[in-house]
């Protein structure tokens, strides 16, 4: 069967020496398919450059590794197989050039929430299933002639053809069709492929978490990079904490922003570890990560929903006080939840390990401040303040936080400023800490007898200086929490001040920008607008407004930007995306007629 759908597809020619090809599966079943793919594209000189497969599954899917005798590719598979956990999982061999996608969830309209351009398809459906409901969303993002191969049944040929779809009229084991609608059968065109002639070269601004993981993602690719911070050295900003937490988040609902995080953990515990299989030490703590719940109702009610959702021990399992207690190794106020993947890690080596990746790709224009930039009509420029020309390149990516919406000249006010003090703690009772903990607060083990606590929350705060009411304030939290950690508030501390780009719905802003000249221009009429009718500025794009999750978000916010920059399948679902759009103020704006 494998051997036939290649030759439905016309691959390896189909691909060949072509820039991206994507083929969609709508079940990923055994994985066979996407073995024989790619043990095809890795048998073929003529290969494209990167190889996409995208595939949809229930959580069943996830129960075992595909076990196809397809060696040694099997193994690589089933090394990278992800936690058995809902949502979109990205997994990349061949050094980034074979990607696979795979949409997990039990709604059957999972791979519908993706956006993408196909060049093939795999249809396997249940006969119980409407084919029109099927073909209609293959139809969306289906590039031109797309070919499509699907075992035959009722009803699915005249589906396909109402869809836009071109079928073989031949009888055949099976049904082949390319689609080549004779009208339009969508509002949106999906994301076009870039140019195999097009200059690969981007200017990012910014070298703390955001700036060198975009950096990272582009340089994979192909692409040069011209890096440019206002700082000597990377990550001087919010992003040189001594160290920082990472873990995923569980509430009672699974919201955008829980599965969100979900996705971006995992897709950041996978970067990390192919940075330290490159040899590159990230001080990550390897023991897991406790958090305290603010209140015994909500360590209930957090218990019920990581039973409610099904998600594994190896994600996420329900602790009482006692067993809180034992983990940490110091006495908690309350139960909660242990995280086993989380942990800490240093934010710097995390950016150095990402430039040092990127190799000759990657050029160096640190103690540089960007004045402005401007489109002249081909390229984006990037000015110093003294007006001389930094770079230029037709892509710019704002990874500067509270600079970003200065140099991109955001109207809609999107962004805010938060101080956060550290406190850095010497000799005191959590010198017993095994594990980092967080909650009102966190304390995180730096070495044998010191501890890193922290932040003080201080929106649009300016103050450079250490307070010692911050350090009293980072005190009382940590003894709320664990309360054997008796530390005199008075005592000599040191400490660090830091400030995070937040904005009003506590969500990032990743992705490309909008034209807001133009929108505002046209605003009558965008006035019932959704994300894809907004016209936006091109090779401008933003990764910054992290708040105090830039070591989680950073790794797949990039990925997402460096998919949307070539044309690439999108690495989450398009809701959550949206949900990240820089232009969401704007929309909102729009909306309520507050630019007309």
């Amino acid at each position: 069967m494998t051997d036939t759908l290649l030759e439905a597809h016309d691959l390896p020619r189909a691909w060949a020496r072509g820039r991206t090809f994507a083929i969609v599966d709508t079940q990923f079943g055994d994985g066979r398919a996407f073995l024989a793919a790619w043990a095809a594209w890795r048998a073929d000189p003529a290969r494209c450059e990167r190889l996409h497969f995208v595939s949809a599954g229930s959580l069943s899917t996830l129960d075992h590794a595909p076990t196809a005798d397809f060696e040694p590719l099997t193994d690589l598979l089933s090394n990278a197989w992800p936690m058995r956990v809902a949502g979109v999982h990205r997994l990349e061999f061949e050094a980034g050039r074979v990607v696979l996608t795979l949409a997990i969830g039990e709604n059957p309209d999972v791979l519908s929430k993706l956006w993408l351009r196909a060049d093939a398809f795999n249809l396997r459906t249940e006969h119980s299933v409407d084919p029109r409901a099927v073909c209609k969303p293959l139809a969306r993002i289906a590039g031109d002639n797309a070919t499509l191969a699907a075992e035959p049944q009722p009803m699915l040929q005249r589906s396909l053809e109402a869809a836009g779809f071109v079928c073989d009229p031949a009888v055949k084991a099976i049904l082949t069709a390319r689609f080549a609608p004779r009208w339009r059968v969508r509002r949106h065109e999906p994301p076009a492929p870039a140019s195999i002639d097009s200059d690969r070269h981007a200017v990012v601004i910014g070298a703390g978490l955001a700036g060198c993981a975009v950096t990272a993602r582009l340089a994979a690719r192909g692409w040069r990079v011209t890096l440019v911070d206002r700082n000597t050295e990377v990550a001087r900003d919010a992003s040189g904490n001594p160290a920082g937490v990472f873990h995923p988040i569980v509430w009672r609902d699974d919201s955008i922003a829980a599965r969100l995080t979900r996705a971006a953990f995992l897709y950041a515990l996978r970067h990390w570890t192919e940075l330290e299989g490159a040899g590159h030490e990230l001080r990550r703590t390897r023991d897991g990560l406790l958090q305290i719940a603010d209140s015994p109702d909500d360590a209930l009610a957090i218990a019920d929903a990581i039973g409610r959702f099904g998600l594994p021990q190896d994600y996420a399992v329900a602790t009482t006080p006692t067993d809180a207690s034992l983990i940490a190794g110091v006495e908690v106020a309350r139960g909660g939840w242990f995280f086993p993947h989380g942990g800490a890690i240093s934010p710097a080596a995390v950016c150095a390990a990402q430039c040092a990746i990127s190799g000759e790709r990657l050029t160096r224009r640190f103690g540089t401040e960007v004045a402005r930039i401007e489109h002249d009509g081909n390229a984006w420029r990037a000015f110093d303040t003294a007006g001389a020309l930094i770079a230029q390149a037709p892509v710019v990516v704002l990874a500067n936080a509270h600079d970003a919406k200065r140099l991109a000249a955001l109207h809609c006010d999107p962004t805010r400023s938060v101080r956060g003090q550290l406190t850095v703690l010497d000799d005191t009772p959590l010198d017993a800490l095994r594990v980092p903990v967080i909650g009102d607060g966190y304390a995180v083990p730096l070495a044998p007898r010191r501890t890193l606590t922290g932040a003080t929350y201080d929106i649009d705060s300016t103050d450079r200086e250490i307070r010692a009411a911050g350090h009293r304030e980072n005190i009382e939290r940590i003894a709320r929490m664990l309360p054997a950690a008796s530390i005199d508030p008075t005592r000599h501390v040191e400490g660090r001040v830091a400030f995070r780009c937040v904005t009003s719905d506590r969500m990032p802003m990743i992705g490309q920008l909008a034209d807001e000249t133009a929108a505002r221009a046209d605003a009558k009429r965008l006035s019932g607008a959704w994300p894809l009718d907004l016209p936006r500025a091109a090779g401008l794009y933003g990764a910054f407004a992290f708040g105090s999750r830039g070591l989680v978000w950073s790794a797949l916010a990039a990925e997402l930007i460096a998919s949307q920059i070539e044309g690439d399948p999108w690495p989450i679902e398009r809701e959550l995306a949206e949900a990240l759009d820089p232009a969401r103020f704007l929309l909102r704006a729009l909306r309520h007629g507050d630019l007309t």
